[in-house]
């Protein structure tokens, strides 16, 4: 029995299995006393030797603190995360160099002994790593207040959100342009500014430099580039189709509405060169809910330059980019669409007035041809002007609605056959005088018009040569004759008369339409009214054609 009433025995009392433990961490002993009266002591002391052997190789930092948070024992991942040999007794918070304690509870070893309950928190290190921290009261016989505290790294996830964060941020702040702004800019500098904000972030943000953004034209297909940076002149001028095969990943992309990592482009069939030197590439939809706008696509110099993260935030980012893009052809339509309305009420409000000036002037015209040469010459030059007021309103209006600011699905569709062909219709009814300027000279027609028979006379009679109707659209009721008899009429100042007559259902007094026909009448010359639209482009095209052939 060792007789411990030597001098030459040093005894360390301690009280408890936990302390005990601690203090064998720090020194080597010659052995372990415990006393018949302290079994169970002895048995929690093997209880966590065993445990410490097996929480030492954890991937997560484990530590046992005292209740004034000093370490007790800790394993080895804590001890490569403080970079110490040594944490036994060292302060838990000084251990990782005094992090900021981000909640969301702000005292968690006080709070864990006064409630008896685990609580976890957040700490960030200046070096930029983040721990969340599990702080709980040891239980057990002689443990006192010490406590047990599990650390995880949560860097990566952290540092995962905060991008996400910062992505989405940057996605609302991608179109996101002042009332001011939208009145002070036009379309190219609004699109110059949406591209400077993509690249920026794609830069700053997500930290890719080699960056192609295309957009699909979805009548054609074709994929049309919108900036480029980094890329090969030769490569954004290259023309791309949305289809899976023969137009690289990009063409893929947006044929199949889905992402695609290229890890090695040495080895993927698919792969077009972008930038001499790339070794790897990202390709992501313009995703607008299940419509492709486009594509984007960055490229990088090391092969498997990408990860699984890097999809996601180029998909979340491509989402906002779509987003913007929509928005910001909104705001265009929106302008545009106040702009031809504007245009359109002003050519409305003057078209009859313009008219009535044509009709009178060219009145006068025919009274002093022959007789004062310079008053005629001065009548010719406000039929001129007259006309000039129309035709100037009609550019001011395409000039503030260009093609490129409506969007595709409220585009008027085109009819090459009535561009700048020049209309004379010839009605009682304002009204109908007035749709037949709104309907006709949205498609490039231009439209004059007359109320009586004899006016209709007289301005094809002073409209010879290069400013001859190319048809003309009459009422067979007029109130000085009939539509058949002005046919008539135009026969002694026209070749061929390209005449079209309108008419109420079954209302033709004199058989005005059955005498046209037999004097040259086109069969389908004809309107009923009301017509729609399409049925008066559709007889006006035929008569152009036949007039033409």
């Amino acid at each position: 029995m060792t007789d411990f009433s030597s001098d030459q025995v040093e005894i360390v009392p301690v009280a408890s299995a936990t302390e005990a433990l601690a203090v064998l961490s720090k020194e080597d002993y010659d052995g372990v006393y415990i006393p018949l009266t302290s079994l169970d002591a002895r048995d929690e002391l093997i209880q966590l030797q065993h445990g410490g052997a097996m929480l030492r190789d954890m991937p997560d930092g484990i530590a046992m603190l005292t209740e004034n948070q000093e370490i007790l024992w800790a394993n080895r991942r804590l001890h490569e995360w403080s970079g110490k040999d040594s944490l036994v007794g060292t302060p838990f918070y000084e251990a990782l160099d005094n992090p900021e304690i981000m909640g969301p509870d702000f005292c968690p070893f006080h709070t864990a002994l006064a409630t008896g309950s685990p609580i976890n928190t957040t700490l960030h290190t200046a070096s930029n790593n983040y721990y969340q921290v599990h702080a709980a009261p040891l239980r057990g016989s002689g443990n006192g207040r010490n406590l047990i505290a599990t650390v995880s790294d949560v860097t990566e996830e952290i540092l995962q959100q905060q991008k996400l964060a910062a992505i989405h941020s940057a996605g609302r702040e991608l179109a996101d342009i002042r009332p001011d702004e939208i009145f002070l800019m036009d379309i190219s500098q609004r699109i110059d500014l949406l591209k400077q904000n993509i690249h920026h972030y794609l830069h700053d943000l997500l930290n890719f430099d080699v960056v192609e953004v295309r957009l699909l034209e979805q009548s054609t297909g074709e994929l049309q580039p919108l900036f480029s940076v980094g890329i090969d002149q030769a490569a954004a001028d290259r023309k791309l189709q949305a289809a899976p095969n023969g137009n690289g990943v990009t063409g893929y992309v947006a044929a199949t509405a889905e992402s695609y990592l290229c890890e090695d482009v040495s080895v993927d069939p698919l792969y077009i060169q972008g930038v001499e030197g790339a070794r790897s590439s990202l390709t992501a939809p313009l995703m607008l809910h299940d419509q492709v706008l486009g594509t984007i696509n960055i490229e990088s110099p090391e092969v498997r330059a990408f990860s699984e993260s890097d999809v996601q935030f180029l998909e979340i980012f491509a989402r906002d980019v779509a987003q913007a893009l929509n928005t910001l052809e909104l705001l265009m339509a929106q302008k545009a669409n106040t702009a031809q309305q504007s245009c359109e009420a002003i050519h409305s409000a003057v078209a009859l007035p313009v008219d009535q000036i044509l009709n009178d002037a060219v009145n006068v015209l025919e009274q002093y041809i022959g007789h004062e040469s310079d008053l005629a010459e001065r009548v010719r030059r406000i039929l001129k002007n007259a006309r000039d007021i129309k035709q100037t309103i009609q550019q001011i209006g395409e000039r503030l609605t260009p093609v490129e600011a409506v969007p595709a699905s409220a585009k008027k569709p085109q009819y090459p056959n009535l561009m700048d062909k020049r209309i004379l219709v010839v009605d009682a009814d304002t009204q109908v005088l007035d749709d037949a300027h709104t309907l006709l000279e949205r498609y490039g027609c231009v439209v004059e018009t007359a109320q009586r028979g004899d006016e209709a006379v007289r301005m094809v009679r002073c409209s010879q040569g290069a400013a001859s109707y190319d048809a003309i659209i009459s009422d067979i009721r007029l109130p000085d004759y009939s539509g058949y008899q002005l046919m008539l009429r135009l026969k002694n100042q026209m070749d061929y008369v390209p005449m079209i007559l309108m008419t109420g259902f079954g209302y033709d007094p004199g058989h005005s339409i059955v005498k046209a026909r037999q004097d040259g009448l086109h069969p389908k010359a004809i309107l009923f009214k009301p017509f729609r639209l399409d049925q008066l482009i559709d007889v006006l095209e035929t008569i152009l054609l036949a007039a033409a052939a």
